[in-house]
C-alpha cells in the first residue's frame, strides 16, 4: 500500500509534466502565425499604372512599402528604378529606411527598379520565388544584397508571411499580415488566382481576412467571371478590398458596386492606415 502511495502521484506528476510540455510546444508552434497580430500598419503604394495622387509619377508595374513598428518592406519594385526612387522620395521614405524587399514574381514590371535600387541600398534582404532565375539572383548578391529562397510559406517578420510560391506555369508568392483587424493580403499580379491567394492566406492562419489589395490580374475578364470572384470573396468574409495595377477598371467597377464604402481607391501615392 505503501508503495503505492508513492507511484500514484509520481505517475500524476510525469503525466502533468508531458501534458504541460504538449500544451507549451502547440503553444510555441501557433504563436509564429496564430498569436503575431500585429497594429499600426502604413501601406504605402509607390508604383503603379493606376493614379490615386498626382504628386507621383505612373508607370506600369507595381510596389508597395509597408511600414511597420519595427520593419519596412518594399513589395515589388515597379518596372524602373527612376519612377520608384522619384516616387519613394514623394513619400519621404528613404531607401535605407527599407530593410527587407519581397518580389512577388519575375515579370519585369515588378522587378524592373530593383537594380537602381540596390544601388542606393544594399543592405536589404530580397525575398524570392525560389523559381527565380539564377541569372538574376546573382546579379542580386553581386550588389551586396542577400537572397532568400522562397518555396513554401514562412515567416519574413513578426506578423508577416509569404504565402510560398503558387501557381503552375507563373510562380508567384503574395504577402500577408496577421494585423490586429484580420489579414492584409498584397498581390503582385495574382497569376495564381485571386481566389486561390486568398483561400491560402486562410489556410495559413486561420484568420479572417480583413483586406485584399494589389494587382488582381482580372483586366478583360467577363462580367459573370468578375461576379463569380466577387461572390466568393463575399464567401471567403473578405471585408474591404483596394484592386490596382493589372486587375482592370471593369474589375474595380464591379468590386465597388458590391463592397460601397468597404472598396478602397487605390493607386500610385495612395495610403491605406490600419
Amino acid at each position: 500500500m505503501s508503495n503505492m502511495k508513492i507511484v500514484i502521484p509520481l505517475i500524476i506528476t510525469i503525466l502533468a509534466l508531458l501534458i504541460f510540455g504538449v500544451k507549451q510546444e502547440i503553444k510555441k508552434g501557433e504563436k509564429s502565425i496564430m498569436e503575431e497580430n500585429i497594429t499600426n500598419i502604413t501601406i504605402i503604394n509607390v508604383y503603379d499604372n493606376v493614379e490615386f495622387d498626382p504628386k507621383f509619377r505612373t508607370g506600369f508595374g507595381f510596389a508597395a512599402v509597408v511600414k511597420l513598428k519595427d520593419e519596412t518592406i518594399l513589395f515589388d519594385t515597379g518596372g524602373d528604378p527612376e519612377t520608384l526612387l522619384a516616387n519613394l522620395q514623394t513619400a519621404r521614405i528613404k531607401p535605407e529606411d527599407i530593410g527587407v524587399i519581397v518580389l512577388s514574381h519575375a515579370h519585369s514590371d515588378h522587378t524592373g527598379g530593383l537594380l537602381g535600387f540596390l544601388e542606393k541600398n544594399s543592405n536589404v534582404e530580397v525575398y524570392v520565388p525560389k523559381s527565380f532565375p539564377s541569372s538574376f539572383k546573382e546579379k542580386i548578391k553581386a550588389t551586396g544584397a542577400g537572397v532568400v529562397d522562397v518555396g513554401n510559406s514562412l515567416r519574413i517578420a513578426e506578423g508577416v508571411y509569404s504565402t510560398g510560391e503558387l501557381g503552375m506555369r507563373i510562380k508567384e508568392q503574395s504577402l500577408v499580415i496577421n494585423s490586429n483587424k484580420g489579414l492584409i493580403v498584397i498581390t503582385g499580379c495574382a497569376h495564381p488566382g485571386i481566389v486561390n491567394i486568398v483561400k491560402k492566406a486562410k489556410e495559413l492562419t486561420k484568420e479572417g481576412v480583413y483586406l485584399v489589395t494589389g494587382g488582381f490580374h482580372l483586366g478583360g475578364t467577363s462580367d459573370s467571371k468578375l461576379k463569380e470572384i466577387i461572390n466568393s470573396f463575399r464567401k471567403l468574409g473578405v471585408k474591404k478590398v483596394g484592386p490596382c495595377h493589372c486587375s482592370g477598371d471593369r474589375c474595380r467597377e464591379l468590386f465597388k458596386e458590391e463592397y460601397g464604402n468597404d472598396f478602397i481607391e487605390v493607386g500610385v501615392g495612395k495610403i491605406i492606415g490600419i
